[in-house]
C-alpha cells in the first residue's frame, strides 16, 4: 500500500503537470471507485470544465483544491492504486478505472488493480471532512508543527500495545504504513514487539527523529516500489533499495551484519535486527 512516501512523490508530480489546466471531462469505468457522489454523472458534471488550482496531501489522501471555489476533488489510493498523467492515445491498461481528460490530449488516469482506491467530488460550500469521512480520524501529520515529541508521548505513553502496531493506527501518526514503521524503528533502536508503555521518553524522541528521517528519505528517493506503486510518469520508487530492514529478511544488517528477522505482529510482517534493536539499549 502507498505509504506517505508515495503519496506525497505523487502530490509533487501532480503539482507540476496539472495545474490550472481545465478538466474537460470524464469517464468511470467502474462505478464504485468514485465514493461521491453516488451519481456517477454528477461526480463528472461537478468536475467538468473545473481546474486545478493545488494538489494537497493530509496522510495518505490527496486533495485537489478546484479553481474558483469549485469544490474539490480527493483521492486514495489505497493498496494498489496508481494515478498517472499519459497521452489520451495511451492504451487503455485492463485495470483502469476513472479517466480524466484535459487539453492537448492529456489525461489523468486512475488505474487500481484490486479496486479498494477511492475518489471523492466533494461540492463546494460542503466541509470536506463530511465527505470523506477518515479525514476527521487522522493524527499529525509527521511534518506538522503539531508532530512534537510531546503529541507523540501522550498518543503512545500508558497503551499496553506493540509499538508497532500504533504506529500503523493512523490516529496515532498519519500517513505511516508497514514499510516506514520498519524503518523507523530500526533506526531508534525499537524492536517491533515493546510495548508502548515501557518506552521512555528518550526513546519516543528517537522515535520521532527517526520518523521524519525515513520518510524525508524515502520522498527524496521517489517513494518505495515493492510491487505497485508508482509516480504520475509511471516510474518505480528507489527506497527499497537502501532501505534498513524492510522486506531484507535473512540479508545482513547494514549496521552490524546480523541476519535481519521477520516476525508477524498483528497480521502484519515485521522487520528487525535483534543486535541493533532493544528496548532500552538504542543506537545514536
Amino acid at each position: 500500500m502507498p505509504e506517505l512516501p508515495e503519496v506525497e512523490t505523487v502530490r509533487r508530480g501532480l503539482n507540476q503537470l496539472t495545474l490550472n489546466q481545465e478538466i474537460t471531462g470524464g469517464d468511470v469505468l467502474l462505478d464504485r471507485t468514485i465514493a461521491y457522489p453516488f451519481s456517477v454523472g454528477e461526480f463528472v458534471n461537478g468536475i467538468e470544465k473545473k481546474a486545478i488550482a493545488t494538489w494537497h496531501r493530509r496522510g495518505k489522501y490527496l486533495l485537489a483544491e478546484l479553481s474558483s471555489s469549485s469544490g474539490w476533488l480527493g483521492v486514495h489510493l489505497r493498496m494498489t492504486g496508481q494515478l498517472l498523467w499519459l497521452d489520451r492515445d495511451e492504451p487503455l491498461h485492463k485495470h483502469t478505472r476513472v479517466r480524466l481528460f484535459f487539453g492537448d490530449r492529456q489525461e489523468l488516469r486512475f488505474v487500481d488493480q484490486r479496486t479498494f482506491g477511492k475518489i471523492w467530488w466533494v461540492p463546494p460550500g460542503v466541509a470536506v471532512e463530511s465527505i470523506m469521512t477518515g479525514l476527521a480520524k487522522l493524527a499529525a501529520d509527521p511534518f506538522s508543527p503539531e508532530f512534537t515529541v510531546e503529541y507523540l508521548a501522550s498518543k503512545l505513553q500508558n497503551r499496553r500495545r506493540p509499538i508497532k502496531t500504533a504506529l500503523l493506527d493512523q490516529s496515532v501518526v498519519a500517513g505511516l504504513g508497514n514499510i516506514y514503521a520498519d524503518e523507523a524503528l530500526f533506526k531508534s533502536g525499537i524492536l517491533p514487539e515493546s510495548l508502548c508503555i515501557d518506552l521512555q521518553l528518550k526513546q519516543i524522541e528517537l522515535l520521532r527523529t527517526a520518523i521524519i528521517q525515513v520518510l524525508e528519505t524515502s520522498i527524496e528517493a521517489g517513494g518505495t516500489t515493492f510491487s505497485n506503486f508508482l509516480n504520475v510518469k509511471g516510474t518505480n520508487g528507489n527506497y527499497g533499495g537502501v532501505a534498513w530492514v524492510y522486506n531484507r529478511a535473512g540479508e545482513p544488517c547494514r549496521i552490524c551484519g546480523t541476519s535481519i528477522q521477520r516476525i508477524r505482529l498483528a497480521g502484519r510482517s515485521s522487520h528487525f535486527c535483534s543486535q541493533c534493536q532493544t528496548l532500552r539499549g538504542v543506537r545514536s
